[in-house]
């Protein structure tokens, strides 16, 4: 995450040249690559601008497109509304883009919502919470998975079958 006001945004015709090399790339190698395109021209340049981007860069060959910091649902709408393809929502907790239920975000037109800190947000906290548990010398069972679960999430038991694959016998 960057601080909004360490923010630079390249020129319009540098940022749709770098999403025409990307998506050039994609097409001439044998790799299967999905483009987003991201701008932030909506904090230093404005919404009309930012839109304006993402419209070039799916003319370009953009497969998804993510406009930083819509400041309200109407500015999402809009964007949604005059962007065609796929486009990204970014649900930051505490960030400029409201966060709303994904029936509202699809019903809007995007396609994609992304969480970035939520998880690491909800995993620090549980960590906190089992801390100050083991701290006051309290159990922290009703925080954890049983122990088979734990294993089958983290790996464990594909791990014992492909060791039993290949024991020496």
């Amino acid at each position: 995450h960057r601080r909004p006001q360490k923010r630079a945004v390249v020129s319009f015709d540098e940022a749709v040249s770098r999403v025409r090399a990307a998506c050039d790339a994609r097409d001439e190698g044998p790799q299967d690559i999905v483009i987003m395109a991201r701008t932030d021209a909506r904090a230093s340049e404005g919404l009309d601008e930012a839109i304006r981007r993402c419209q070039e860069f799916v003319k370009a060959g953009a497969d998804i497109t993510f406009l930083e910091a819509p400041l309200d649902e109407e500015e999402m709408l809009r964007y949604c509304l005059e962007v065609p393809g796929y486009k990204m929502a970014n649900m930051l907790p505490s960030g400029k883009t409201p966060i709303l239920p994904e029936c509202r975000l699809e019903e809007i037109g995007f396609a994609i919502a992304a969480y970035p800190l939520t998880l690491l947000s909800v995993g620090m906290r549980a960590q906190e919470q089992a801390l100050q548990l083991l701290k006051d010398g309290q159990s922290t069972s009703a925080l954890e998975l049983d122990f088979e679960a734990l294993k089958e999430r983290v790996g464990f038991n594909a791990y014992y079958r492909e060791e039993e694959r290949y024991q020496a016998r």
